[in-house]
């Protein structure tokens, strides 16, 4: 999943806590890269929990879950929600992630038997 400001892709980690930071936006799971949390606003960004105002949220299985207080709510999935999460890069990064996994496999099938 890219970060939903810029559309940076997370890399394979390094040992410990990853720099990327998740959130929800229009009732679905984003991530923001270490790049994009050096701008102040990028929290602004996020929904909030009806009951807190935490922008500590985690949505699953169709709920979106407070990590702050613990409310929960279901999350709406329709169309517009669903174009108003959409990150900036648009169809050039379905694009490169199809680049990408099609090197992935490239990679992987032509290597001979293990062992």
């Amino acid at each position: 999943m890219p970060c939903f400001r810029c559309g940076a892709r997370q890399t394979d980690p390094v040992r410990g806590a990853s720099p990327w930071r998740r959130g929800v936006r229009a009732d679905h799971q984003v991530l923001i890269c270490p790049g994009c949390q050096a701008d102040r606003g990028w929290a602004n960004e996020l929904d909030r929990c009806g009951a807190c105002e935490s922008a500590a949220l985690v949505c699953r299985l169709g709920e979106v879950e407070c990590r702050d207080c613990g409310h929960t709510r279901e999350a709406v999935r329709d169309d517009l929600v669903r174009a108003a999460a959409r990150s900036a890069p648009e169809e050039t990064g379905d694009r490169d992630l199809s680049a990408e996994v099609a090197a992935a496999l490239s990679r992987v099938l032509s290597r001979g038997p293990a062992g």
